[in-house]
């Protein structure tokens, strides 16, 4: 992370958004997807990104522990250290104009699957609301790096949720109620591809027609919300 010799008070984010971020970080981490201490959000600000602050307890974190990261890792607020991973949060934004939110998470099931190198096929229709047929999982590298910054992206290509090889998940939304929703579905659907394995079984795959119907099903149904 880029160190300036002072660091500008918390508020050039809005106090809802910061209060928002915090309360999804903590319901995350209530649920067990955020072990240790791990695990990162982020929102996009006129000037950057808000991210969650390095090696804080998430039950601990006020909204102005909370530290606003321009796209070159400078500190523009915030008096604490910013996430190790801010590159992953700087390269998605970089990469993905739409989105508006970025959720990383260590949830159980998809860091298991993760730990294998292996993405998540069509084994369920709620797939499509990661974007495709599949979620994929990155090449691994180093976390905190400009190379996994770099993975993840290309992992991301023409999807909003990807797993992040021996380490974990990342989801992107247009807002942080859809980038956490996602993560959340992107555990469960890892918990299912996880059982099916353990019992012996092999999903039954739904085909390239069937995932369409899914997606425009969801389209609509998006539309009557």
């Amino acid at each position: 992370m880029a160190r300036g010799a002072a660091r500008p008070t918390p508020g050039a984010a809005g106090r809802a958004d910061r209060a928002a971020l915090v309360a999804a970080a903590q319901a995350l981490d209530a649920l067990g997807f955020m072990p240790g201490k791990s695990g990162n959000l982020s929102l996009r600000t006129p000037r950057g990104f808000l991210v969650t602050p390095a090696a804080l307890p998430y039950a601990a974190t006020k909204p102005d522990d909370l530290v606003e990261v321009a796209p070159d890792g400078k500190v523009l607020a915030g008096a604490r250290r910013a996430s190790s991973e801010w590159r992953l949060h700087a390269a998605i934004y970089a990469a993905r104009p739409e989105a508006g939110a970025v959720v990383h998470t260590h949830s159980p099931s998809a860091t298991a699957l993760s730990c294998a190198r292996q993405g998540i096929p069509p084994l369920h229709y709620t797939i499509v609301m990661a974007g495709g047929g599949d979620i994929r999982c990155a090449a691994y590298a180093t976390f905190g790096t400009a190379a996994l910054a770099e993975a993840t992206v290309a992992a991301l290509a023409g999807r909003r949720a990807a797993l992040l090889a021996n380490h974990g998940v990342v989801a992107l939304g247009a807002t942080l109620a859809g980038a956490q929703a996602l993560a959340m579905e992107v555990e469960t659907l890892a918990r299912h591809y996880l059982a099916l394995r353990a019992a012996g079984l092999a999903p039954a795959l739904l085909t390239a027609a069937e995932l369409a119907a899914a997606t425009a099903q969801f389209a609509d149904y998006g539309r009557a919300g």
